[in-house]
Protein backbone atom coordinates (compact mmCIF):
# COMPACT_ATOMS: atom_id res chain seq x y z
CA UNK A 1 0.00 0.00 0.00
CA UNK A 2 1.03 3.54 -0.63
CA UNK A 3 0.63 5.93 2.33
CA UNK A 4 -0.02 8.93 0.09
CA UNK A 5 -2.73 7.08 -1.85
CA UNK A 6 -4.42 5.93 1.39
CA UNK A 7 -4.36 9.48 2.82
CA UNK A 8 -5.84 10.78 -0.45
CA UNK A 9 -8.53 8.07 -0.34
CA UNK A 10 -9.49 8.97 3.24
CA UNK A 11 -9.68 12.65 2.34
CA UNK A 12 -11.78 11.89 -0.74
CA UNK A 13 -14.16 9.69 1.27
CA UNK A 14 -14.63 12.35 3.96
CA UNK A 15 -15.23 15.02 1.30
CA UNK A 16 -18.63 13.44 0.59
CA UNK A 17 -19.82 15.24 3.75
CA UNK A 18 -21.33 18.55 2.67
CA UNK A 19 -19.33 21.55 3.88
CA UNK A 20 -16.41 19.58 5.33
CA UNK A 21 -13.06 20.80 3.99
CA UNK A 22 -10.75 17.83 3.50
CA UNK A 23 -7.01 17.60 2.95
CA UNK A 24 -4.90 14.49 2.24
CA UNK A 25 -2.14 15.98 4.42
CA UNK A 26 -1.75 18.05 7.58
CA UNK A 27 -2.40 21.62 6.41
CA UNK A 28 -0.37 24.59 7.62
CA UNK A 29 -3.59 26.51 8.28
CA UNK A 30 -7.16 25.31 8.65
CA UNK A 31 -10.42 26.59 7.23
CA UNK A 32 -13.03 24.96 9.47
CA UNK A 33 -14.69 22.58 9.52
CA UNK A 34 -11.70 20.52 8.42
CA UNK A 35 -10.68 16.86 8.16
CA UNK A 36 -7.23 15.44 7.50
CA UNK A 37 -5.15 12.28 8.10
CA UNK A 38 -2.48 13.32 10.58
CA UNK A 39 -0.38 10.36 11.70
CA UNK A 40 0.29 6.78 10.65
CA UNK A 41 1.77 3.70 12.31
CA UNK A 42 2.80 0.98 9.83
CA UNK A 43 3.16 -2.71 10.60
CA UNK A 44 4.93 -4.37 7.69
CA UNK A 45 4.83 -8.06 6.74
CA UNK A 46 1.63 -9.08 8.51
CA UNK A 47 1.41 -12.15 6.28
CA UNK A 48 3.97 -14.53 4.76
CA UNK A 49 6.28 -13.14 2.08
CA UNK A 50 5.25 -9.55 2.87
CA UNK A 51 1.74 -10.20 1.62
CA UNK A 52 -0.02 -7.68 3.85
CA UNK A 53 0.76 -4.41 5.60
CA UNK A 54 -1.32 -2.78 8.29
CA UNK A 55 -1.69 0.98 8.76
CA UNK A 56 -3.21 2.55 11.87
CA UNK A 57 -4.05 6.11 10.85
CA UNK A 58 -5.06 8.96 13.13
CA UNK A 59 -7.34 11.42 11.36
CA UNK A 60 -8.45 14.72 12.85
CA UNK A 61 -11.59 16.77 12.46
CA UNK A 62 -11.62 20.39 13.58
CA UNK A 63 -14.56 22.75 14.09
CA UNK A 64 -14.77 26.42 14.95
CA UNK A 65 -14.48 27.79 18.46
CA UNK A 66 -15.87 31.18 17.43
CA UNK A 67 -19.30 30.15 18.77
CA UNK A 68 -18.90 27.41 21.36
CA UNK A 69 -22.37 25.94 20.96
CA UNK A 70 -22.38 25.84 17.14
CA UNK A 71 -18.85 24.48 16.81
CA UNK A 72 -19.48 21.69 19.29
CA UNK A 73 -22.83 20.80 17.71
CA UNK A 74 -21.14 20.46 14.32
CA UNK A 75 -18.36 18.34 15.84
CA UNK A 76 -20.90 16.01 17.47
CA UNK A 77 -22.52 15.47 14.06
CA UNK A 78 -19.15 14.34 12.68
CA UNK A 79 -18.80 11.90 15.59
CA UNK A 80 -22.17 10.23 14.93
CA UNK A 81 -22.19 6.53 14.05
CA UNK A 82 -24.42 7.13 11.01
CA UNK A 83 -26.01 10.02 9.18
CA UNK A 84 -25.12 12.63 6.57
CA UNK A 85 -22.47 14.30 8.77
CA UNK A 86 -20.94 11.05 10.10
CA UNK A 87 -17.24 10.72 9.31
CA UNK A 88 -17.41 7.04 10.29
CA UNK A 89 -20.15 6.43 7.73
CA UNK A 90 -18.35 8.41 5.01
CA UNK A 91 -15.06 6.56 5.49
CA UNK A 92 -16.82 3.18 5.66
CA UNK A 93 -18.87 3.67 2.48
CA UNK A 94 -16.04 2.32 0.29
CA UNK A 95 -13.81 0.15 2.43
CA UNK A 96 -11.22 -0.14 -0.38
CA UNK A 97 -10.89 3.66 -0.80
CA UNK A 98 -11.30 3.30 -4.53
CA UNK A 99 -9.03 0.26 -4.67
CA UNK A 100 -5.96 1.62 -2.85
CA UNK A 101 -6.35 -0.84 0.05
CA UNK A 102 -8.03 -4.17 0.74
CA UNK A 103 -10.16 -2.98 3.64
CA UNK A 104 -10.53 -0.41 6.37
CA UNK A 105 -12.27 -0.19 9.71
CA UNK A 106 -12.97 2.99 11.65
CA UNK A 107 -12.03 1.72 15.09
CA UNK A 108 -12.74 4.68 17.34
CA UNK A 109 -13.36 8.36 17.77
CA UNK A 110 -11.55 9.89 20.72
CA UNK A 111 -9.96 13.02 22.12
CA UNK A 112 -13.06 15.22 21.90
CA UNK A 113 -11.89 18.60 23.11
CA UNK A 114 -9.80 21.61 22.20
CA UNK A 115 -6.83 21.36 19.84
CA UNK A 116 -4.22 23.92 18.95
CA UNK A 117 -3.19 24.02 15.31
CA UNK A 118 -0.88 26.73 13.93
CA UNK A 119 -1.49 28.90 16.98
CA UNK A 120 -5.31 28.74 16.86
CA UNK A 121 -7.58 26.74 19.18
CA UNK A 122 -10.34 24.59 17.64
CA UNK A 123 -12.86 22.06 18.88
CA UNK A 124 -11.76 18.71 17.54
CA UNK A 125 -11.58 14.95 17.76
CA UNK A 126 -9.49 12.10 16.38
CA UNK A 127 -10.52 9.01 14.45
CA UNK A 128 -8.43 5.85 14.52
CA UNK A 129 -8.68 4.01 11.20
CA UNK A 130 -7.23 0.53 10.60
CA UNK A 131 -6.27 -0.03 6.95
CA UNK A 132 -4.95 -3.30 5.52
CA UNK A 133 -3.62 -4.07 2.08
CA UNK A 134 -1.00 -5.69 -0.05
CA UNK A 135 2.51 -5.27 1.24
CA UNK A 136 4.34 -6.98 -1.57
CA UNK A 137 5.88 -4.62 -4.11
Amino acid sequence: MDVEAVFAGLSQAASTITGLRCNPFVPDSIAVPAFFPAEVDIDFDQAFAGGMDRFVITCRVMASRADDRTGQAKLKGYLARVGPQSIRAALSADRSLGGVCDSLHVQRASGYGQYEHAGTIYYGAEFTVLVIGSGAA
